[in-house]
């Protein structure tokens, strides 16, 4: 059976391409680009890897022969551009008329709870994308869910962080909004047990756990189970945009996340039906068992995807795969070469390593407060951290940075900066053994934009030399 995967370097996608591929369906991963999908060796026969942009409709003409399931879980809720709606509607009519044209058995789509009057346009969006695909040709299971709670999950990631930064919370009004929160191990469940199930006509069904809390009330359990003692008073004169910048300053999300989570955060998201019962009866996690599962995973180093490797400002790039390598014409940089007698398995630890609590190993507070000016200014700051402490996967952010390419195996490891800056910024490491040495060479590159981005680097450039060097020694230490 031959099983398509839209948007299978997602959050839930990549999941659910594993999930599939270990039943032993032949599964077709959609992606952007697919230096971003890192395909795991025993899986490697079971899953098809395709690169095509959706907003374009010639280059859907690469998926051919017959798709018995096709799951469409593109989503673009942290994404820049302002006419987002436009182009979930343009990507979800191309998709329908492909999918149409191939003869596709049946699409399966992932959705949010919203209520029969969506406050929000990104819900809104949601909906429309639904009825969009619901017009086709094409059988539809509409899967409807609540806020997904898992390790790496945009909402638990959230949570954590208001939970354990903050032992008071001044909370917006929309803290008593009620919800219906779902694991992503149940999500997955009905994902991948409903490609087995024949599907005459469209449906809709809405799945989420056996509790309906209020976000004050997932808050405090998350809270409870982490033995913290916290405090939230809920105000009513915090208006949306407050709202955001307050989510966005507190939590490691960006801005145009912080927006639109607030406006879909304002109504209640709950179960109005339950025919998946009768479908596919399964008895999902309560919401205390899907935190405590996720803290297994965290533990266990198992975060197999995370929602802050959703492209930021490499996704707004048109060649993503030019950047694969620094530029060298038109740029500034800082090098640094050095010779070790550290084996090259310990440096490479030390070096995949880098970031996160783990920190930049040299002068840490300079970055932290690299950090803080970046948030100030509307970028990512530190607060994402990484998936992995010892693993790095190409397209996963890193701090303020996101992976472009990460192999270990030759000692490459490329940063791209997401921070804001008056240009453009890249990081970049190549490991070496030369003869009973091993080399270093560590290269800054930043590409200025005018005059501001020219002043902005020779105006840091005495802290870059304490900064590169330091780092770059400590690296090499592999302690």
């Amino acid at each position: 059976m031959r099983v398509l995967v839209a948007g299978a370097n997602g959050y839930v996608g990549s999941r659910l391409c594993y999930k599939l591929a270990e039943k032993g369906y032949h599964v077709i991963a959609l992606v952007r680009n697919k230096d971003r999908f890192n395909v795991q060796e025993k899986v490697h026969d079971k899953i098809e890897v395709l690169e095509c942009d959706l907003l374009q409709k010639a280059s859907l003409n690469i998926m051919e022969g017959e798709i018995d399931c096709a799951f469409y879980l593109v989503h673009s809720l942290s994404a820049k551009q302002k006419k987002f709606y436009d182009l979930e509607e343009k990507s979800a009519i191309y998709f329908r008329e492909r999918m149409e044209e191939l003869e596709t058995k049946k699409i399966v789509y992932l959705s949010g709870l919203s209520g029969e009057n969506p406050k929000s346009e990104h819900m809104r969006s949601r909906d429309r994308v639904g009825q969009i695909l619901l017009e086709g040709k094409i059988p539809v299971v509409n899967f409807q869910a609540g806020i997904i709670i898992g390790s790496g999950s945009a909402s638990f990631e959230l949570m954590r962080d208001l939970v354990e930064k903050l032992p008071v919370m001044i909370a917006p009004r929309w803290v008593s909004s009620k919800c219906q929160p779902i694991g992503i191990s149940d999500v997955l469940y009905y994902l991948e047990h409903i490609v087995d199930k024949e599907v005459k006509e469209s449906v809709i069904y809405h799945i989420g756990g056996p509790d309906v809390l209020t976000y004050k009330e997932m808050l405090y359990c998350f809270a409870k189970i982490r033995g913290l003692k916290r405090w939230i008073l809920s105000v009513p004169v915090l208006t949306p945009h407050l709202s955001s910048l307050w989510l966005y300053f507190i939590t490691s999300t960006n801005m145009y996340l912080a927006k639109r989570l607030v406006h879909s955060l304002a109504g209640d998201a709950v179960c109005l039906e339950r025919g998946i019962e009768k479908v596919l009866p399964h008895k999902c996690l309560d919401y205390a068992q899907t935190i405590e599962r996720a803290f297994d995973k965290i533990e266990q180093n198992h975060v197999f995807s995370s929602w802050k490797d959703a492209l930021n400002k490499v996704g707004s790039l048109p060649h993503f795969d030019v950047y694969i390598h620094a530029p060298e014409h038109g740029c500034l940089t800082n090098v640094q070469t050095r010779y070790y007698t550290t084996p090259k398995e310990k440096i490479l630890d030390k070096l995949w390593s880098i970031g996160g609590k783990n920190g930049w190993y040299y002068m840490t507070w300079a970055w932290k407060i690299r950090g803080r000016i970046d948030k100030l200014f509307g970028g990512v700051g530190l607060r994402r951290g990484r998936r992995s402490p010892t693993e790095l996967q190409n397209g996963e952010a890193l701090d303020f940075w996101r992976v472009i390419k990460s192999d270990r195996a030759n000692g490459e490891l490329l940063l791209f900066a997401e921070m804001k800056v008056p240009g453009e910024a890249w990081l970049s490491w190549k490991v070496r053994e030369e003869e009973n040495k091993v080399e270093i060479h560590q290269v800054a590159t930043f590409r200025p934009k005018g005059v501001l981005g020219r002043l902005y680097w020779y105006s840091l450039w005495p802290v870059h030399i304490f900064i590169f060097r330091g780092l770059c020694n400590q690296i090499g230490k592999g302690v």
